[in-house]
């Protein structure tokens, strides 16, 4: 039974978007490619960073950063999958510039708000770039595969064995809100990444730090028996412990663990993996697939997700798609999900909207997928994210990839990159004795003014 809110959704969208969403076949490789073509443009239409004056990779208000980098994966994987370049020039530039002056995802505009997780999912980008043998960055450029090993550099400096036993926190400086919690997502950043350049570079140092984020999860009941993978755990920041979890499962957390744990056993043919991939499928068909099309049980049914939790289920569905690449088996169980999620998700790209939706009118993709075809008035660069995924690995089978430095990945591995967090933090001047007395001139005045405008106050 649908609840009351859905209910006058669905009345809403009747009566405004009666069409049937743009057309896909499934079984057709070119209905499928102009499909996914009319979303890309949709999403696309979004980005402003390649206009005069803008910053290069920067989605605009009110995207987040990481949301960017997040994206420009997703366009990766979408010229990967059609042979689309359409969006190949910005694409290599935005990886290129976000890099930033330390090339390592944590630029300087950005360090006052970077989160482990923001950085990560520029670093994945990054990693699938090189995987897809994406076009590399001029020579004297950052690279691919050193961006993601500098990335990797750092989360290994941040990794804390005296609070809570390891792990990585939310944030990357202390001065940040949610420092004090150590949470799933940017974990599984350093578990895929360090899978996934250990298939790459054949270097077993990062095959072992991907082994280390799945037991450190376990330990701290952000794993379960039954792989729930669990939103985070606080930090008591009097006994460095952490014992307070959120429970809270969400897709892109199974995802981001899921292919990592994918990408692992393609390396290792170790049945352990193979068990907890199967059993991450097993866990996320139950919850978040309960009628067999996929939806972000914790806030979708009440139609309270955020903007960066509206983008969660693209995530997922790319690492879906690629673990039944990866896994030899599991397409029988992900591809029927696949493919109820790109017509139902294609069915719902009707949304026409002056104000919200800058792509061809009548081709704004809603977020909800089970509303049987009526777009549900939600218009963004994480609704077209999730359409344009739910899309475009229909052709997952034909894929070629990943690639590895054997198999003809043509960027380069360079294990020495990343830098202190210290140098990052903004420095100041140091106060010298002119400033005190300046500082003193100017508190004195301050207090007379304050004095005499109190005294005019009370004579007046």
């Amino acid at each position: 039974m649908k609840a009351p809110w859905q209910l006058s959704m669905v009345a809403l969208g009747l009566l405004t978007n009666q069409v049937n969403g743009i057309p896909l076949d499934i079984s057709d490789e070119d209905s499928v490619r102009e499909a996914a073509a009319t979303i890309a443009y949709g999403l696309m239409r979004y980005y402003t960073g390649n206009n005069t004056g803008d910053n290069p990779g920067n989605l605009p208000d009110p995207y987040y950063w990481w949301e960017a980098g997040a994206m420009f994966g997703t366009i990766v994987d979408y010229w990967a999958l059609t042979g689309d370049d359409s969006y190949n020039d910005i694409t290599l530039q935005a990886l290129v510039h976000q890099a930033g002056e330390d090339r390592d995802y944590n630029p300087a505009n950005q360090t006052l708000s970077m989160g482990n997780d923001d950085q990560g999912f520029w670093a994945m980008a990054a990693m699938s770039a090189a995987e897809n043998r994406f076009p590399d960055p001029p020579e004297d450029q950052p690279q691919y595969v050193p961006l993601v090993q500098s990335v990797f550099n750092e989360y290994s400096m941040r990794w804390e064995e005296d609070v809570c036993g390891g792990g990585l926190r939310w944030q990357v400086y202390s001065t940040n809100v949610g420092y004090d919690y150590k949470n799933t997502i940017s974990n599984g950043c350093l578990f895929n990444i360090a899978s996934r350049l250990g298939r790459y570079t054949n270097n077993d140092t990062y095959l072992e730090w991907a082994d280390r984020v799945w037991d450190w999860q376990v330990e701290r009941n952000l794993i379960t028996s039954r792989l729930e993978l669990r939103d985070g755990t606080h930090i008591d920041n009097v006994t460095n412990e952490c014992d307070s979890i959120d429970e809270t499962q969400w897709t892109y957390n199974a995802g981001i663990f899921l292919h990592g744990a994918a990408v692992m056993y393609n390396v290792t043919q170790d049945e352990k993996w193979r068990t907890r991939v199967n059993g991450i499928i097993e866990n996320s068909k139950s919850v978040f697939f309960p009628d067999g099309i996929m939806h972000e049980q914790n806030c979708e049914p009440y139609s309270r997700c955020n903007i960066d939790q509206r983008s969660f289920k693209g995530y997922f569905t790319r690492w879906l798609a690629h673990t039944s690449h990866l896994v030899p088996g599991t397409s029988e169980e992900i591809r029927p999900l696949l493919e109820a999620d790109a017509q139902a998700a294609a069915a719902v790209c009707t949304g026409t909207s002056p104000g919200e939706f800058p792509g061809h009118p009548g081709t704004g993709c809603g977020f909800q997928w089970t509303t049987d075809g009526v777009h549900d008035n939600w218009y963004g660069v994480g609704e077209q994210m999730n359409a344009l995924s739910a899309v475009m690995y229909m052709l997952i089978p034909g894929y070629e990839g990943p690639a590895t430095l054997e198999t003809g990945g043509t960027s380069e591995s360079d294990p020495s990159g990343g830098v202190s967090d210290d140098s990052k933090l903004p420095s100041y001047a140091p106060i010298t004795t002119g400033d005190r007395v300046g500082a003193g001139f100017l508190t004195v005045l301050l207090c007379a003014g304050i004095v005499g405008f109190t005294s005019f106050l009370i004579l007046g």
